[in-house]
């Protein structure tokens, strides 16, 4: 892929910068390495700028907890958006780039307010950090319980309202910061490249130097997971190699 690039340049294309795209991403490790191999189906995802409380991209569907942050279909995903998100570098580095979790994206917060006192009812004799077996995964519960600020031994039945609203919140909006992307070798594909401009999209042949033409990933464009960037090769190097 570097060669091609570099043979484009000196036929004078002008080359998008590459970048790692569908690529994990890195989370703040005092939570990730907590969740390490957690695997989650199901659950929403946004990802937030702080600095303008704006939403840059949200999904649903599987992720998973690594021990450098995140990854799984819907985080690879969003990585494509974030590549090209406007100042992301200093975003990330201001720990401005925030992915909040809905564990439980079926339910309301009041629906979900009401299952918990279900469960709370069942198991009110016991400690908090023992109430939430039948809720969430194993391995999510100590960091719950933690961030919760309710004491982990403290009685089911004595537990507030406040306080369970507040656990509540916690599960439909487990955030985790955003610190940056792995490396580009980790990426499935790169987003840049050879521009799109100088390319004849009816027959992928060099607008600049005739007989020359491109396919495939050495071309400045990217999609989503899902077989896209397959396609993308194929339907590219059909037309390049039919013309």
């Amino acid at each position: 892929m570097v060669l091609g690039y570099k043979l484009a340049k000196k036929l004078g294309h002008t080359i998008v910068e590459p970048k790692g795209s569908i690529v994990p991403l890195l989370g703040d490790l005092e939570i990730c390495s907590k969740l390490q191999g957690l695997s989650l189906r199901n659950v929403k995802i946004e990802i937030k700028d702080l600095e303008n409380n704006k939403l840059i991209y949200d999904d649903f569907g599987e992720m998973l907890f690594t021990h450098f942050g995140v990854s799984g279909p819907t985080i690879l995903s969003s990585s494509a958006h974030l590549i090209r998100y406007k100042d992301i570098e200093r975003k990330l580095n201001e720990n401005k780039i925030k992915l909040y979790i809905d564990f439980k994206p079926a339910l309301s917060y009041e629906e979900l307010d009401k299952r918990i006192l279900r469960d709370f009812e069942e198991f009110k004799n016991k400690d908090f950090k023992n109430s939430l077996e039948k809720l969430l995964p194993q391995k999510l519960i100590p960091v719950i319980v933690e961030l919760s600020g309710i004491y982990e031994y403290k009685k089911v039945n004595e537990i507030t309202k406040e306080e369970r609203k507040n656990l509540v919140e916690l599960l439909k909006n487990f955030g985790v910061t955003i610190k940056g992307f792995r490396p580009i070798e980790e990426a499935i594909i790169t987003a840049g490249g050879v521009s799109t401009k100088e390319i004849n999209p009816k027959t992928m042949e060099s607008k600049l130097v005739k007989g020359l033409y491109f396919a495939g990933e050495i071309i400045d464009v990217d999609g989503y997971t899902g077989g896209f960037n397959l396609q993308i090769a194929y339907s590219t190097g059909f037309v390049a190699g039919r013309n």
